[in-house]
């Protein structure tokens, strides 16, 4: 890790008017990659456009085999975990508590897995495999059932189980084993600390690449659909300018959004992103044939799952035709290229859920949702053409991301239904950008604490540069090929994060310990307390006025103490004190940053503490002080501890953390 200033920081306690925060082999290696590729696609688009032509090719007719395999793995993995006894394990030590409630839980799941897409291809995925399918007759009633089956082949199980391998390995190492919230941790149980070293460098950057080209992707989508809107509502030209206009305004509300944080910029887009996606989805359900569309969604559903594992190892090898590269793999490729930004935002968003509650919510809840959107708007349109309403087909072939609007103009209020269509692609547009720079930004600063505002910002101005020149190159086609092309080294690191999840739960189930850490002699938390603290710490409920007293009167002079010394030896740490949380930071340069966090945790009281005592009931709720250090431990309760108890559990780790770097 690498902290820059260019202002001497005269105050320790308060952070730095400018720095910066990265793993720099991460950082500017995934940097200059994404330069290079801006670079040829900007200043050779017709070259570029040969030579993403033949890698789709190459990939589609050499790998897809591999494609085809690797998703179906995952998803026998993720349903074998939820339904064995490792559901049972928390992500998070087992007092922890989810910190997002259901509904803002799937709010984000929703704006950060799939919403662009649903827009761009609710309409427009069953209307071509309605007039082209694979095998068979276009335009047919067979042809209409088939349609459905394989768009939600294509939107369900398969693609969420590829976010919930990388969202739980990442949610389990950082929250249950105290891991960095980076892709190289999944793979601790199999390489160890050399997940440090080059190796762990090379996972990220394959991860920062992946994410920026899935992101990208939709983004290059998102822009065609927003472009088709305002020609629709207010007569703007549909070309290449407007587009590129349009990813410049964008990307600077993403860049706002980015400024406000995840709980504020991501959260609340992602409320209002659901709102907007509910109501439109609601008008078209009851401004349509309601009753059909109700039969449709539950026949869908069956048809679905009667067909989900033929098709799940469908190849088309004995009747060979592009459509598999076309569809199936170039879904497979999206999915995984995204895997890294949706996989690192889900388990940023859930820690304290258990594994089976994790995985039946992504699983289930989202997939449900995404197939009633998809019955919706394509059997509306399927309907549509069928009945010779308006020619859907016609226009998809025309004009890909108009037919949402094709099919809108046929409904009541088309133009208002049109203006919210319009309004979600751009909502989801952001949260997207916004969510996929927040990603990046953590995998490139090694999961730091608190990275600055301006680089979150930097990735997201990168990503709607590289979605302009992306289209640019070659349009669908580009985007199409950098999903796919991108996602094969990382689909390999997924299988070993399946196999290292896997190890790390059979150790805890069985009752053993696998130390995350080098040195694991280090002394327990308890060490040094005399037996009256720990028998008052076991007893004793703690106000959160307590707590907060603790923190400052305690903790903080403890932290500045050890601060002010390594100081004198050379070191430049950084104490920060926020509301409920101390930090404390000590970069080492190319070996990484130390730190070492004691915040405040509330937690409900068992129901016994109170049972002896008579009156009223006191507040549900306790508070305890917890510290935890970069070096893989578990929280621990420090409440109560004396400020040389407090410096002697943090030189403990911090011992831990100089014996490992002497060891790599």
């Amino acid at each position: 890790m690498l902290a820059m200033t260019n202002i001497e920081s005269k105050n320790p306690g308060k952070p730095a008017r400018w720095r910066m925060q990265v793993n720099p082999p991460v950082f500017f290696t995934s940097a200059a990659l994404i330069l290079v590729f801006v670079l040829f696609s900007a200043l050779f688009p017709q070259q570029a456009g040969r030579v993403f032509d033949t890698v789709q090719a190459e990939i589609v007719r050499d790998f897809g085999w591999f494609y085809i395999l690797a998703v179906a793995l995952f998803l026998i993995f993720v349903i074998f975990l939820m339904l064995s006894r490792y559901g049972d394990v928390k992500l998070g030590p087992d007092d922890s508590e989810p910190e997002y409630s259901y509904l803002s839980w799937f709010a984000m799941l929703f704006s950060a897995g799939m919403g662009i897409g649903l827009l761009f291809f609710g309409v427009a995925e069953p209307i071509q495999h309605y007039a082209l399918p694979p095998v068979g007759e276009g335009r047919t009633i067979e042809s209409a059932r088939q349609a459905m089956v394989l768009t939600f082949f294509h939107w369900g199980l398969h693609a969420w189980a590829i976010y919930i391998v990388v969202g739980l390995g990442l949610a389990y190492f950082a929250f249950r084993r105290g891991l960095p919230l980076t892709l190289r941790s999944g793979l601790f149980p199999l390489i160890g600390n050399r997940i440090h070293g080059p190796i762990g460098h090379a996972i990220d950057i394959f991860a920062v690449l992946g994410t920026m080209f899935g992101v990208a992707t939709s983004l290059g989508f998102g822009v065609l659909q927003v472009n088709a809107g305002f020609a629709y509502l207010f007569g703007l030209p549909v070309n290449t300018t407007v587009q590129l206009i349009l990813i410049a305004a964008i990307t600077g509300m993403a860049t706002l959004s980015a400024g406000t944080g995840l709980d504020k910029g991501v959260k609340r887009l992602s409320e209002l992103n659901i709102i907007l996606a509910i109501a439109l989805l609601v008008f078209v359900l009851f401004a349509g044939s309601t009753v059909f569309l109700l039969q449709a969604f539950v026949q869908n559903i069956g048809t679905y799952l009667g067909a989900v594992v033929p098709r799940t190892f469908r190849m088309y090898a004995y009747e060979p035709n592009a459509w598999l590269g076309d569809w199936t793999l170039f879904y497979w490729g999206w999915w995984i290229s995204w895997s890294p930004f949706v996989g690192m935002f889900i388990a940023r968003i859930s820690r304290g859920r258990t594994i089976r509650e994790f995985i039946s919510g992504v699983l289930l809840v989202p997939v449900l949702f995404t197939f009633l959107w998809m019955t919706v708007f394509g059997n509306t349109a399927i309907a549509l053409d069928l009945g010779g309403a308006a020619p859907i087909v016609q226009t998809v072939a025309d004009n890909l991301p108009v037919a949402l609007f094709e099919v809108l103009q046929q409904l009541p209020f088309s133009v208002i239904a049109s203006g919210i269509a319009t309004l979600l692609v751009i909502t989801f547009f952001v949260t997207s950008a916004d969510s996929g720079a927040l990603v990046i930004d953590m995998i490139t600063s090694g999961a730091a604490p608190n990275p600055p505002v301006w680089q979150r910002i930097f990735w997201a101005v990168c990503a709607g540069v590289v979605a302009a020149v992306l289209l640019l190159a070659g349009g669908l086609q580009a985007l199409q090929t950098a999903a796919i092309a991108s996602a094969l080294p990382f689909a390999v690191i997924m299988l070993f994060i399946c196999y290292g999840l896997l190890r790390a739960l059979q150790t805890e189930n069985e009752g053993t310990s696998m130390d995350l850490s080098i040195a694991a002699e280090a002394p327990p938390a308890t060490a040094g307390l005399s037996w009256q603290q720990r028998l008052a710490s076991i007893t004793h409920f703690y106000g959160k006025p307590e707590i907060t007293a603790f923190l400052g009167g305690t903790a903080a002079p403890a932290l500045e103490a050890v601060a002010a010394q390594m100081r004198e030896s050379g070191l430049v740490p950084e104490s920060i004190q926020h509301e409920d949380r101390l930090d404390l930071n000590v970069p080492h340069g190319d070996r990484g940053v130390f730190r070492y966090t004691v915040r405040a945790r509330s937690f409900r009281s068992p129901s016994f503490a109170w049972a002896e005592k008579s009156g009223p009931a006191p507040d549900s709720r306790h508070y305890r002080a917890m510290a935890v250090s970069s070096e893989g431990d578990q929280q621990h309760d420090v409440s109560g501890y004396t400020r040389e108890q407090l410096i002697n559990d943090l030189l403990n780790r911090y011992a831990r953390f100089r014996h490992a770097r002497r060891l790599s």
